[in-house]
């Protein structure tokens, strides 16, 4: 059986995550029982929400567990198999985490997945054909439920989320605003994947700043806004929100790292009446067949060109998701394991 490299997480984070908190590991892969397969993986991913996981701390998942493989969505490919249905060469997504490969029960419903790469690439199905893109799906038409003409706000714009968001919320007819960090990824924004306007946060640093700038990309006021990132930016947006607003609540990296993120003005909620809903999208599997299908054909008919950046190898992974904490990141990041 093959050697399996694999990230574990070695310790908790103690304020900022650290590349000490992972410990690179390798083990022979266990021999197939029946109804198993072996996925060689392609690719990995690396999300936002891993960093809470880190975390001891009470939150919707259950935390890391220490010395296991950082768990994760992965792609790739069966290179063995125990199971009818699952062939050698299938490309499959799954939840293989930080390794190179994965020993999978494929008798359990939903843990393994076969998919079609005819029009859409591999590494797709982690990013706006897999669980990013169906986040952005359920908050844009399960939370804030536009209308045509609407203006709708999206931090994280250049991400695998806000740039799924875009697509979705531009083929029904709203006026879509991104926000982002840079010029070069404002420019992604508008010109690739066709926002009417984007925001540089890194030029407006504070809720005064940024206030502004939203007037100015959204005179007629906010009608929906998807948070990932949390902060200064939410009290920005809520300043501008319309009455009878929506936000969908996905995210709030700002304060992934513990602190407290408090809002300048609650009472607006009040005002405007506006409706918040956090939600975690692996709680909502009954839409994903609707989601996927649009957001594939999006991506097949080229209305939705999602950006990728790839670290090379499992070595990278550490490193690279810290980077992704900090931004440096530019659309969906991921790890390429062959």
């Amino acid at each position: 059986m093959p050697i399996n490299k694999q990230q574990i997480l070695d310790n908790r984070p103690e304020g900022e995550a650290v590349a000490s908190n992972f410990r690179l590991v390798s083990s022979e892969t266990p021999a197939l029982q029946d109804q198993q397969v072996l996925v060689r993986h392609h690719y990995l991913s690396l999300d936002p929400y891993m960093r809470g996981r880190m975390n001891e701390s009470k939150s919707y998942a259950q935390p890391q567990p220490l010395g296991q493989v950082m768990q994760g969505g992965t792609v790739g490919e069966v290179v063995e198999s125990r199971h009818p249905k699952f062939a050698v060469g299938d490309k499959v997504v799954g939840f293989g985490g930080w390794q190179e490969y994965s020993v999978v029960d494929a008798s359990q419903p939903g843990v393994l997945r076969k998919v079609d790469t005819t029009h859409v690439p591999l590494s797709h199905y982690l990013g706006a054909v897999g669980m990013p893109g169906v986040t952005a799906w359920y908050g844009l038409v399960k939370i804030i439920q536009p209308k045509a003409g609407e203006t709708l706000v999206v931090t994280a714009a250049s991400g695998a989320v806000g740039s799924a968001f875009g697509a979705l919320a531009k083929a029904r007819g709203c006026r879509v605003v991104g926000i982002a960090g840079g010029v070069e990824k404002c420019k992604y924004v508008k010109d690739e994947l066709g926002f009417d306007d984007c925001i540089d946060y890194r030029q407006h640093p504070d809720v005064k700043s940024m206030s502004a700038a939203l007037k100015e990309a959204c005179p007629n006021g906010i009608d929906g806004y998807f948070e990932n990132v949390g902060g200064y930016l939410f009290d920005a947006v809520l300043l501008r929100a319309n009455a009878f607003a929506r936000v969908a609540l996905c995210g709030m990296i700002a304060g992934y790292d513990g602190q407290p993120l408090p809002l300048a003005n609650p009472s607006l909620f009040l005002i405007n009446r506006i409706k918040l809903e956090g939600f975690i999208v692996s709680e909502h599997m009954e839409v994903w067949p609707e989601a996927l299908a649009e957001l594939g054909a999006l991506v097949a008919s080229g209305k939705l060109r999602p950006r990728e950046s790839v670290a090379q190898g499992i070595e990278a992974a550490p490193e690279a998701f810290l980077g992704l904490l900090k931004g440096r990141n530019f659309g969906k990041q991921l790890v390429k394991l062959i």
